[in-house]
């Protein structure tokens, strides 16, 4: 006989009892429930020694209540009497008794013929019809009864709560899991309780002495090979220790209206964790060691809009928000915006430069391909989102194809390291580009970068020449074409150039293997350029390249042997903020992607490192790593609603990155 007897668990709870409450005073009744009274026998009445005896009859037809007097038993009575007293009966009467006998338990009910057969129930549990408590389960008991509405499951030898594993009891509407060993809950692992309404899957509470194996009490484990048995005096029991859980835990508990996580090792919870639970009205998260970041943020806004009752519920990471309730946070103390750079189209070709432009509403880029002897056109598709052939211009060791879109005409400047430079102009009339002039061979020997812009109305644009015999020199566009200007830094193995306006006043930096970058400054008088000055003393600088953050100006400068410099422009003055280790840099370039300042540091040795601005520290952190071979320059493209970053490489694809915005609390 069972030592525990578990009585129905009421279908609603009183207003002023809360789930967690709920939780630990169901496991308080099951351990104190009395035992069932034992069977009682027949009643009889034995009368003093020599006197007969008085009772009931055991089944109609027999001698008792209203019949004849005492010594005047008759036919099958006497017989019965004479066996009564130890007498010997005639062959014929105890035969006729027999017959009797036989045809009365032919007429008894199937139930009278036996008692009546217990429930089944697992080895580790105890079970009436409709409930059951289990303690030490290897598993999810399965041969439970079929009317089972309440099961208790306490110490469980098993630590991972598969998918459907309450299924075979699907009139489940209380499952109280508190005070076992459970570190996971595997996705739909309460499916088909659609029944369900009370769930506690949390630490035991409770108090006591001599505990025993796993932390139950010596006293409540089951006897080897017998069924479990609880005793009733308080009770002391291990903790869960669920870390996290899925999204998908709860799906399919359309009835639950209570739920305690209580008192696990929670640390955080999936966003949309309580959406299938509609009617959820009690939910108890205490206990847990939450932290407030932003996979957190959800909670936040939920609990700002739900009409279920939460007990409150603190912080225990990260130090900011250490020991505060969770429904105090605001959604602004959470940074979750993040950004990415992802591949978005691969281009099968080689290509040294890349210069984006948009002529006639139509976006393109025009890339430089020494390898392919051309200029490469590519046109934005905007259905499909990604760069099409468009059109190509002959260049034989093409290094630079700047595009230039002035007085309604589409100009290309191609500059070749052998064979001369030349210009090009986009033709209407037959759609396709057109040679209309020569670049100076004398002055323009060994091209390394061009720059376009306009003054007070006028467009020109500067080749950087790294020859020793060559100069940079400044051509301006008038009706017939674009004309030499000014020759600048003869002689001085330029290899990149950059036009800046700082206080109204238009500059052009140039770098040079020889020296340290030049500063010349635009003469409105003269409408000429004028030495102004140098960049520190730092030599061997490939590129120089400028931005701007609110009303301060900064210059990258990269080296390929040495560190590359963020510098800033400050009047005559340049003051060093960081420096980057850069071995095998050829290009250092600065963008920014709406609010947010980047710089892409490229090396042929190793990944390309992107950094992101702080504002407060005045430096670049890095931000991630891109996987560019040989890398010559970085563009930043807006098409349309796609931000894109163009690495065109030496020595192997030319890659189109995809700006993303990232938000880390969905």
């Amino acid at each position: 006989m069972l030592g525990l007897s578990l009585s129905r668990i009421p279908p609603s709870l009183p207003p002023s009892r809360s789930t967690g409450a709920w939780c630990a005073a169901e496991q308080r009744v099951a351990c104190r429930q009395p035992p069932p009274p034992p069977l009682l026998p027949l009643r009889t009445e034995i009368s003093r020694e020599g006197e007969e005896e008085k009772a009931s009859p055991p089944f109609p037809g027999t001698t008792g209540g209203e019949g004849p007097a005492p010594g005047k038993e008759t036919g099958l009575g006497q017989g019965v009497m004479e066996l009564r007293r130890g007498r010997r009966m005639p062959r014929g009467q105890l035969s006729a008794l027999l017959l009797f006998l036989a045809l009365a338990w032919l007429w008894l009910p199937a139930g009278g013929r036996r008692p009546p057969r217990p429930p089944p129930c697992p080895p580790s549990c105890s079970c009436t019809r409709d409930t059951a408590f289990c303690v030490d389960s290897k598993a999810v008991p399965r041969n439970l009864p079929p009317e089972v509405i309440s099961l208790t499951m306490v110490n469980a030898a098993f630590t991972e709560i598969r998918e459907a594993a309450f299924a075979h009891i699907p009139s489940l509407q209380f499952l109280l899991l508190n005070s076992n060993k459970f570190t996971l809950i595997g996705d739909n692992a309460f499916a088909g309780l659609s029944h369900l309404q009370y769930l506690c899957v949390g630490r035991g509470r409770g108090q006591g002495d001599g505990t025993g194996r796993a932390g139950v009490p010596a006293g409540d484990r089951a006897p080897q090979g017998g069924r479990a048995t609880v005793s009733s005096h308080p009770r002391f029991i291990e903790n869960n220790d669920i870390q996290a859980l899925s999204k998908a835990t709860f799906r399919g508990l359309k009835s639950l209206t209570h739920l305690s996580l209580a008192n696990n090792n929670l640390q955080t919870l999936p966003r949309g964790l309580f959406k299938p639970l509609d009617i959820l009205s009690d939910l108890d998260l205490r206990g847990n060691t939450l932290a407030c970041d932003c996979k957190i943020k959800w909670l936040v806004e939920w609990l700002e809009s739900t009409n279920t009752t939460v007990p409150a519920v603190f912080c225990s990471s990260p130090g900011q928000f250490e020991g505060q309730r969770i429904r105090d946070l605001a959604l602004g103390d959470f940074q979750c915006i993040t950004t990415d750079f992802v591949v978005h189209q691969v281009l099968p070709f080689q290509s040294v430069s890349a210069e984006p432009f948009t002529y006639a509403s139509d976006l393109y880029v025009a890339l430089a391909q020494p390898g392919a002897s051309s200029c490469a056109v590519l046109k934005w598709d905007y259905v499909e989102r990604k760069l099409r052939d468009f059109d190509r211009i002959p260049a034989h060791s093409a290094v630079h194809c700047k595009p230039i879109v002035a007085q309604d005409q589409l100009y290309v400047v191609v500059a070749q390291l052998f064979g001369g430079s030349y210009i090009y102009r986009w033709d209407t009339a037959v759609d396709k580009f057109i040679k209309i002039q020569d670049i100076d061979s004398q002055k323009t020997r060994k091209p390394n970068d061009i720059e376009a812009f306009q003054i007070e109305g006028d467009w020109y644009f500067v080749i950087a020449d790294s020859s020793k015999a060559g100069s940079t020199s400044l051509y301006r566009l008038n009706q017939n074409g674009f004309y030499s200007h000014q020759a600048l830094h003869a002689w001085h193995r330029d290899t990149d150039v950059e036009y800046v306006e700082n206080d109204g006043k238009p500059r052009l930096i140039i770098s040079s293997s020889s020296q340290a970058p030049v500063i010349y400054q635009w003469n409105r008088g003269q409408k000429q350029f004028a030495p102004q000055g140098e960049v520190g003393e730092m030599l061997d600088v490939q590129m120089v390249k400028h931005f701007k953050v609110k009303r301060d100006q900064f210059l990258c400068l990269s080296r390929y042997i040495g560190d590359s410099k963020v510098v800033r422009w400050e009047g005559q003055r340049f003051i060093e903020l960081q420096t980057l280790p850069s071995r095998g840099s050829m290009v250092m370039q600065p963008f920014s992607v709406g609010q947010r300042q980047y710089l892409a540091l490229g090396s042929d040795f190793s990944f390309t490192h992107v950094y992101l601005w702080e504002e407060e520290k005045q430096k670049f952190s890095k931000f991630q790593e891109l996987s560019v071979q040989a890398p010559r320059a970085f563009r930043y493209v807006a098409a349309a609603d796609v931000q894109l970053l163009l690495a065109p490489s030496f020595k192997a694809n030319t890659l189109v990155y995809r700006h993303v915005v990232v938000d880390l609390s969905l």
